[in-house]
């Protein structure tokens, strides 16, 4: 599967049925190459992934993320098998340990993380699972530090959020050359979006995986209190086109092979009606 340079990144959960193809048809109009989706507590992950294939022509589609603690590896190779043979080859998994506090919520006991993924791998593509099918097709994880991006390297590549151009270029070097680096990048182009940029923000600084990523590339305590600093939201969330240009060109100048934007609306919720100004922003980017 050859992949683009540049995707974008929704909460599908707030759109109906009848809201999705529209706004399918309009990322295809734009040339965006993937979409990606979050699993929350709406649509179920791999469900919606073949209402998506189903409902575009060439867009590919990508999980971001599956939680490993919402289905066993069996189910999740069957499903992403099953997707990208019954739809062309466009539907890439990306999986990931969720977080502490939300596994918790769902009544599951939270394990160390890199353990709780090493094992899902090894039983996603156990000797007893292989059937007659070609090989895998892409699996990228949700990594952030180099353990887990050095275990990303085992299949397609790594897909990290709430990242910066920083993280990309340490990120690298350790995958290797060949793994996809996919970061996601959430960025605004209105000018009245501040309040929701720090709203948005405030919601994964809570987060402790992501606390601890910010941390080992030089935010503090106090950058991270009180829902973030301006220091770090302004660096984490860039607005105004020529931020937002800038922070992409510095993912795919430090290695990454696709960036995932998130356009933020002033109540810190995706913004549908920037997709379009986004595509102009970064249309060189597009088209490369």
């Amino acid at each position: 599967m050859k992949i683009e340079r540049l995707g974008a990144w929704y909460a599908l959960d707030k759109l109906s049925g009848a809201q999705i193809p529209p706004f399918l048809a309009l990322l295809e109009r734009l040339n965006y190459d993937v979409l990606w989706y979050p699993e929350s507590r709406g649509y179920e992950s791999l469900s919606l992934a073949g209402f998506l294939l189903g409902n575009s022509t060439k867009l590919k589609i990508g999980s971001s993320i599956a939680s490993i603690y919402a289905r066993d590896a069996f189910t999740a190779r069957r499903g992403m098998l099953s997707l990208n043979s019954l739809y062309g080859d466009r539907f890439i998994l990306g999986l990931g340990v969720s977080h502490a506090p939300l596994v918790a919520q769902l009544g599951h006991a939270y394990e160390k993380p890199y353990a709780k993924m090493e094992k899902f791998l090894d039983e996603l593509d156990h000797p007893a699972q292989h059937g007659g099918e070609r090989e895998l097709p892409p699996v990228v994880l949700a990594a952030l530090g180099p353990k887990m991006l050095r275990l990303s390297a085992r299949f397609a590549g790594a897909h990290p959020y709430f990242t910066t151009p920083e993280h990309t270029a340490v990120a690298r070097p350790i995958l290797g050359p060949e793994p996809l680096l996919i970061p996601e990048q959430a960025v605004s182009l209105d000018p009245a979006a501040a309040a929701g940029v720090r709203t948005y923000a405030a919601r994964y600084l809570r987060l402790p995986n992501y606390t601890r990523s910010l941390k080992n590339f030089g935010f503090t305590d106090e950058d991270i209190a009180d829902g973030g600093s301006d220091h770090l939201v302004n660096t984490i969330i860039p607005s105004g086109a020529a931020a937002v240009l800038s922070a992409v060109s510095g993912h795919l100048d430090a290695g990454a092979d696709h960036v995932v934007v998130q356009p933020l609306g002033a109540t810190g919720a995706f913004d549908i009606g920037q997709l379009a100004v986004l595509a102009d922003a970064v249309g060189g980017l597009l088209k490369e």
